[in-house]
């Protein structure tokens, strides 16, 4: 009786065994990404970004520096050509440049909170906040990700087509912003170590 039981055992442990080698391996999701994500308490990085605008013979360039502090604290400072900044601080934005000063509340502007959102829902892995705003697509994996995003909210989809977020592990290396009407942009990011 007890060679038939280790019998069973042995081929019931063989037959596992050859299950799981069928079976394909567990894609990466938004739920791994956003795990990866969600483990940094705050980051700094540095910025170079190409806007297209349909009209220009070429690109307008633009350096600077990005900082966030989860979850809803966003910094974007821009050093060239000119000095300007956006602080987002909950649903309070700050636009400075020039010597001039505006604030507005995201709420008002659904197409900039949509943009905003994403960044910031990104940024601390919020999965659910990203859901809010666009449907998202994952390819690649943990070494080497992209996020696709596209807008669920009608007045976000009239400005912005798609919006890509790439990464190395738990790092946004890359915004590329396809806007309706052609224009586009392409951010490089460079976290600050």
């Amino acid at each position: 009786m007890a060679r038939i039981e280790r019998g069973m055992r042995t081929l019931f442990v063989a037959a596992l065994v050859g299950l799981s080698a069928t079976l394909p391996a567990w894609a990466f999701g938004v739920d791994d990404l956003m795990g990866l994500l969600g483990r940094a308490r705050h980051g700094e990085a540095r910025f170079t970004e190409q806007r297209f605008v349909k009209g220009l013979d070429g690109p307008l360039d633009a350096t600077g520096v990005l900082h966030f502090t989860p979850p809803d604290k966003l910094e974007r400072r821009t050093l060239t050509p000119r000095a300007e900044s956006m602080r987002v601080d909950g649903n309070v934005m700050v636009l400075s440049r020039g010597g001039r000063t505006r604030t507005v509340t995201l709420d008002s502007m659904p197409e900039l909170l949509g943009m905003v959102e994403a960044l910031r829902g990104t940024l601390s892995g919020n999965a659910p906040q990203l859901q809010r705003y666009f449907r998202t697509q994952i390819s690649g994996d943990a070494a080497n990700w992209a996020l696709q995003l596209e807008p669920l909210d009608k007045s976000l989809a009239e400005q912005l087509v798609r919006l890509r977020i790439t990464g190395v592990q738990g790092e946004v290396r890359g915004v590329d912003m396809e806007f309706v009407g052609g224009d586009r942009s392409v951010m490089k990011i460079e976290p600050v170590k």
